[in-house]
């Protein structure tokens, strides 16, 4: 079957659109924590948001809804959020300081800007990624 040039030309550019929206997803969706990843992100001056987590915990799915609500409410602030989970990545668990899962650890670049346990309420978490994605603390 042969594509006619207009259509492939068409569907090249609803791919090259659809890339483009995938990489301002990723920008604010969740991602599986990893190091390489992370300090990618902190040299860049990201806002990160490492979240501790695990299934079973239902403070983590408090949390999970009002992260997930956080780019409906908060279109222009570029936050990445990469999950560590509590039961499979003890060392990076160890490492943030982590007293249990439900943690919640902001850093803008490599510094780090919040560090919350157990945070459910939207206004609080909101107030600040979005106070220190405008750089103030």
């Amino acid at each position: 079957m042969t594509v006619p040039p207009r259509l492939t030309k068409t569907l090249t550019t609803a791919f090259a659109a659809l890339l483009l929206f995938a990489g301002s997803l990723t920008a604010q969706g969740k991602e599986a924590f990893t190091e390489a990843r992370f300090e990618a992100l902190q040299a860049e001056g990201a806002l990160v948001l490492v979240n501790v987590h695990a299934d079973w915990c239902p403070t983590c799915k408090a949390q999970q809804e009002v992260l997930s609500a956080f780019p409906e409410n908060n279109p222009n602030t570029e936050l990445f959020i990469l999950t560590v989970d509590f039961d499979k990545q003890k060392d990076w668990v160890r490492h943030f300081g982590a007293p249990s899962q439900s943690t919640l650890i902001l850093f803008k670049g490599e510094e780090r800007v919040w560090f919350s346990v157990g945070e459910t309420r939207e206004a609080e978490i909101f107030t600040q990624i979005t106070t220190a994605a405008a750089g103030a603390r």
